[in-house]
């Protein structure tokens, strides 16, 4: 980690931004520990008041976690993460999911117009780890893979707003596919079409495969 020495004037601000900087740039990983208030007051070359004031500000932002007697961890990569974080840990399962289907039908549909033909090895990869997970029986390793794949799609729009939400969104979306695959009680939801309509560039066939995939969900997490 490379932290500049902070200087006396708004010492607080500074040390925030500087925090800040690791969770965004990826030097600290999400869900990763951070560094004690020690060391780094020793990196800063401020007080332990300082960097408890700044890590106490990201906290609130829902950047951090404090865990008593634990220590601290990366909660969100940005305050829209951590702000959608708080309200996601609030909602019903099926209000997520109707978002989740609004943002994946849309990300087939760009897929399909704007994808590369790297995007669509991707994707292709994505497609055939997710169905290795599954035939492997392997819950959290086929939760990464779906997500993965979805990611894939969402990269393929070659829309930064939208695979910023959808990255911000992602771990709710860990949470609604583990929940999805115990309502669904094993039932595999194939994504071969979402796969085929993309690399065919068809638009339509991309938007009906995506919202055929969600309303599959949708129905058997509403059944009586």
């Amino acid at each position: 980690m490379s932290l500049r020495t902070a200087q006396r004037a708004s010492l607080v601000d500074q040390v925030i931004d500087q925090l800040k900087e690791q969770i965004t740039s990826g030097s600290w990983q999400l869900h990763a520990k951070i560094p004690t208030e020690t060391v780094l007051a020793e990196q800063l070359g401020v007080g332990r008041n300082t960097v408890r004031e700044a890590v106490r500000a990201l906290t609130h932002a829902g950047l951090l976690d404090c865990r008593q007697g634990d220590g601290t961890y990366v909660r969100a990569t940005s305050e829209l993460s951590g702000a959608m974080l708080r309200r996601l840990r609030q909602a019903e399962q099926l209000e997520i999911l109707e978002v989740r289907r609004a943002l994946e039908v849309e990300a087939a549909r760009l897929a399909a117009t704007r994808r590369t033909d790297a995007d669509v090895k991707l994707i292709e990869e994505a497609l055939a780890e997710r169905e290795r997970a599954w035939k492997a029986g392997e819950p959290t390793a086929f939760v990464e893979a779906d997500l993965n794949f979805h990611m894939a799609v969402v990269e393929a729009t070659h829309n930064r707003v939208l695979l910023d939400l959808y990255q911000d969104f992602s771990a709710a979306l860990r949470a609604s596919i583990t929940a999805a695959g115990t309502e669904l009680n094993s039932t595999y939801i194939p994504h071969d079409a979402i796969y085929r309509a993309i690399a065919a560039g068809d638009v339509a066939a991309a938007e009906r495969a995506g919202h055929a995939c969600m309303e599959h969900i949708l129905i058997a997490l509403t059944e009586d």
